[in-house]
């Protein structure tokens, strides 16, 4: 029967961002934890909680009960309708925002956040331009993936959504501009981003749109002051700041979001993911109550068939409240900093091991053929012929028993937030397994 199962998913389904033929998908039973078991009772660590998303780790029966008994109430009405569930997450919402974000819009997920987001700014604006980095991911659909500068948008782009501008990410390990420290990467990135401003001319840009904290584009850290500054060129030019949390928020980054290691208050916040843990698709795009009262008088055309869902919303509510009581964001700082000393170690043993960023859970291993001359050990945005070592780390990595993205030359290492010491151990000695693949490239 399992493999008729897997069978029917092969010949009835569509497979994400791959070639159809030759696919060989782990069949999935069911999940505990930080582990995922397939049909064949083989375990797999989830050192990647499966997108970024399963924070509060699978299994919580704490979901299940909670969307239960709101289905028992009511599953759906249309989103002109008020619920309890909806305005006791919106006040939730607005309760652990940063600074004077209020108003949530309630999406099916994050590239829908991004696309409403990037409507309200040209909307509240009147201006069109949306400014964001070259090594981004904001989402899949048309305006999302015309906003990130990932790849995957190449076969698409040429019917991409316009007005959209990109900059270079102050990517100190490999700095655009060649400087020695992190500090004057960051302060080249800002004067290139406010040169870049005023060559598109200030007031056609409605918004600048970054991640709280750079993901599957190689969780590239932000220099210190780097996002105050760009709040400040945002306000000097009367711009807005719109913040992708959709992957670094919720815990995931050591703080609630990734932008408040920053002490930064964007205008837009969007959010999905780590919302409801992945259990049911849901997302949000927060405001400011400037912005919110502004539509008190002007109409908010934006909408959506399942906006407000209240299903969904007893999920992510029900899901916050674990991230709170677990004190799951002090236990992803804490985990971190143990992955991190973890990680010193395993530089020592693998020269490939060029670089490793990580900001609480959300941290990627970049990998090189010579530390000196930071040759990757597979090019960005590589072709087949060129992916035979990435290709066989992540076999190795599967053999072994663990889930996570491996891409190009970087791993990802992004475990649940209740993850343990004993489980990051063992996700490690997978990983130095594969990385030795690596290390056999060097000179």
């Amino acid at each position: 029967m399992s493999q008729q199962n897997i069978k029917n998913n092969l010949d009835y389904t569509l497979f994400s961002w791959v070639k159809q033929g030759g696919l060989n998908p782990i069949h999935i039973s069911h999940a505990k934890g930080s582990y995922i078991f397939d049909h064949e009772g083989k375990k797999y660590l989830d050192f990647s909680s499966q997108l970024m998303n399963v924070n509060i780790g699978h299994g919580n029966q704490r979901i299940t009960d909670a969307v239960a008994k709101q289905m028992q109430k009511v599953s759906y009405v249309y989103p002109g309708m008020a619920t309890d569930v909806r305005g006791e997450l919106g006040k939730k919402i607005a309760e652990i925002t940063p600074g004077n974000l209020t108003k949530t819009f309630f999406t099916l997920g994050g590239a829908e956040a991004i696309e409403n987001a990037i409507k309200l700014a040209r909307i509240y604006t009147g201006r069109h331009k949306i400014i964001t980095h070259y090594q981004s991911y904001h989402g899949g659909t048309y305006g999302a993936i015309s906003a990130g500068g990932d790849p995957r948008k190449f076969p698409v782009d040429s019917q991409a959504v316009p007005n959209i501008i990109h900059v270079e990410n102050p990517y100190a390990y490999r700095c655009p501009w060649n400087s020695n420290t992190v500090e004057a990467c960051g302060e080249l990135a800002l004067a290139h981003l406010d040169r870049i401003i005023n060559f598109e001319n200030p007031q056609s840009i409605a918004a600048i749109l970054f991640e709280g904290e750079s993901g599957s584009s190689g969780c590239i850290k932000y220099p210190p002051m780097y996002l105050k500054h760009v709040r400040d060129l945002c306000d000097k030019y009367g711009i807005l700041l719109i913040d992708d949390e959709v992957m670094s928020g919720f815990g995931r980054t050591g703080k609630m979001f990734g932008i408040d290691h920053h002490g930064v208050t964007p205008d837009i916040m969007c959010l999905a993911k780590g919302l409801t843990s992945g259990y049911l698709p849901l997302g949000g795009m927060v405001v400011t109550d400037k912005i919110a009262n502004y539509f008190n008088d002007n109409p908010l055309v934006i909408g959506l068939t399942y906006s407000a869902h209240p299903t969904l919303c007893a999920a992510a509510l029900e899901n916050i409240k674990i991230i709170e009581e677990e004190n799951l964001v002090a236990r992803a700082n804490e985990m971190g900093k143990y992955l991190e000393q973890e990680v010193e170690k395993l530089k020592i043993k693998h020269p490939s091991i060029g670089d490793f960023r990580n900001t609480g859970l959300l941290g990627c291993i970049e990998l090189v053929k010579n530390r000196k001359t930071k040759e990757p050990i597979t090019p960005w945005n590589a072709k087949a012929d060129k992916m035979e070592i990435t290709n066989k780390m992540a076999a190795k990595i599967r053999e072994l028993g663990m889930f996570t993205f491996v891409r190009w030359n970087w791993i990802f290492i992004a475990p649940p937030l209740n993850v343990s010491k004993e489980e990051i151990d063992e996700g490690l000695a997978i990983i130095s397994q594969a990385i030795a693949i690596a290390d056999t490239t060097c000179y």
